[in-house]
């Protein structure tokens, strides 16, 4: 086993892996920028190293800062966690050039699955079902057109790096396909710097479903069941739960099944999970392979009792996966919302700060990773999540209900965050009742708040609680005894008997 481990990250996954190698006796070397020198990741390390000014491009995406960190702190390990350097085959051709551990898999898996018309191609090989569409990038704007005639409108342009919903675009009609490609072309070279983009049937209400896999260098491979993620903003996941209200015994089987020969079709080596998506007739084709420990692992770790980062470190020190395929069940149900400091009723628009208080909740079932506390400043420079809120109930009535009662008890001022927008979807008809596709939140979920909310429905609220105010204050005025000097406080008059309490 190793006997140090650096972690190239951040925030909350930082805290997670540390808290892993804690639990195991493995000292962890944290690294950390200039805005971050104070978070909770740095606090919980055993060693922490400053790497550079707060852009992650002069600190947390440096490849040789990184590495001079591991050499001379004496780890013989990295964990990446997700995001920055993760999914990243040049560090991991680095790391192994230098003789680091790089906890992952081989820079051939990423590279293979990282681009997905390679991974396409790769998988379709293995007899795994992928979406209709292009296995090559498009050349030309004609090509584009020849293939979208041909599979049938609607179609979906990809940028063929990277993911994030970024380089996406809907096309359903020709008439949009000149400036959706352009744009999407744009978007995926100032993301990353590769505008080249494939095209793929665009599936109907579609329903996103991951599967997690893990595989050791002794060929053994499992998969932990599926996560439902469907619950969705641009493009990217807000809540996740496992199971998945629409998939069956047979199905589960079937995709665990088709997630192993992908990630066997690259020996891959590591925690990986295999992305579907699902018609309504309940057929699935593969998406796309995240190379990396995903944000929502922590519902399947609910579900199946696997530590699965611990997994990760014991697989990368050689030793085979401690767990096999028959002995893997989901219990209960598990489900995670993952809080941000972002503004839902502005398009999601991040909103960094102090966080001035802090009460986190707790009581059975409810976990809450997190790399915040009260006093700490969200900057801006990076992803604005706060935590990843995770509920768990015998089934997934009581699971809601639990999400519920601890989304109610977290309190977080001096930030926005989503946490009303998880208390509004939780009570939501079609969440409860399991309906719902990767669309829900802007066709569904924000239309029917819309038509609930009265026109003018700000205005009522603030000249009801002026109204409100005025009656205490006249109240107040009224019970003041004879005599009395100065202001009426209605601080002290408000607790007096037959003063009615406001809220």
């Amino acid at each position: 086993m190793f006997k140090k481990i650096l972690i190239a990250n951040r925030g909350e996954i930082a805290v997670r892996v540390e808290r892993a190698c804690r639990e195991m006796g493995i000292p962890t070397v944290a690294v950390y920028s200039e805005v971050d020198r104070h978070a909770l990741h740095v606090r919980c390390a055993d060693e922490a190293v400053l790497i550079g000014p707060p852009p992650a491009a002069e600190s947390y995406l440096v490849i040789d800062k990184i590495i001079a960190v591991a050499k001379k702190s004496g780890a013989e390990a990295i964990h990446p966690g997700y995001g920055f350097l993760a999914e990243n085959p040049r560090f991991a051709d680095r790391c192994e050039k230098e003789k680091i551990k790089l906890i992952g898999p081989s820079a051939h898996a990423m590279r293979t699955m990282g681009s997905k018309t390679v991974a396409r191609k790769t998988v379709q090989a293995a007899g795994v079902p992928v979406v209709p569409g292009t296995i090559d990038p498009i050349a030309t704007e004609e090509e584009v057109l020849r293939i979208a005639k041909e599979i049938g409108f609607p179609v979906m342009l990809k940028a063929t790096s990277g993911g994030g919903g970024k380089g996406m675009r809907l096309v359903r009609e020709e008439g949009e396909l000149h400036s959706a490609l352009r744009m999407a072309k744009s978007e995926a070279k100032s993301a990353f710097s590769d505008d080249s983009v494939y095209l793929e049937k665009y599936i109907e209400q579609p329903r996103h479903v991951e599967i997690q896999i893990l595989g050791d260098r002794h060929g053994n491979y499992v998969h932990l069941c599926e996560r439902e993620c469907s619950i969705q903003r641009r493009h990217q996941k807000v809540i996740e739960e496992s199971p998945s209200v629409i998939v069956t015994e047979e199905m589960r089987a079937a995709m665990g099944k088709v997630a192993i020969e992908a990630a066997r079709a690259v020996k891959y080596e590591g925690a990986g999970t295999c992305e579907f998506l699902v018609d309504a007739k309940r057929n699935f084709y593969f998406l796309e392979m995240n190379t990396r420990l995903q944000v929502e692992h922590p519902v399947t770790e609910m579900v199946t009792g696997i530590d699965i980062v611990k997994e990760q470190i014991r697989i990368a020190a050689g030793e085979k996966i401690s767990i096999r395929q028959e002995e893997i069940r989901q219990t209960g149900h598990a489900i995670e919302c993952r809080v941000y400091a972002e503004d839902p009723d502005r398009n999601f628009m991040p909103c960094p700060g102090l966080v001035t208080s802090l009460r986190t909740p707790g009581g059975p079932g409810v976990r809450d990773d997190s790399g915040v506390f009260e006093g700490f400043e969200i900057p801006i420079y990076y992803d604005p999540i706060i935590s990843k809120l995770v509920a768990w109930g015998k089934d997934r009535t009581e699971a809601i209900a639990r999400m519920k009662r601890a989304l109610n008890e977290y309190v977080v001022t001096g930030v926005k965050t989503t946490i009303p927008f998880h208390i509004r979807v939780m009570n939501n008809r079609h969440f409860i009742e399991g309906s719902f596709d990767t669309n829900f939140i802007d066709k569904v979920f924000f239309k029917e708040e819309q038509e609930r909310r009265p026109a003018h429905g700000d205005v009522a609220v603030i000249t009801a609680a002026i109204q409100v105010f005025l009656e205490e204050r006249e109240r107040a005025i009224a019970q003041k005894p004879a005599g009395a000097a100065g202001p009426v406080s209605m601080w002290k008059y408000s607790t007096r008997p037959g003063m009615r309490k406001i809220g």
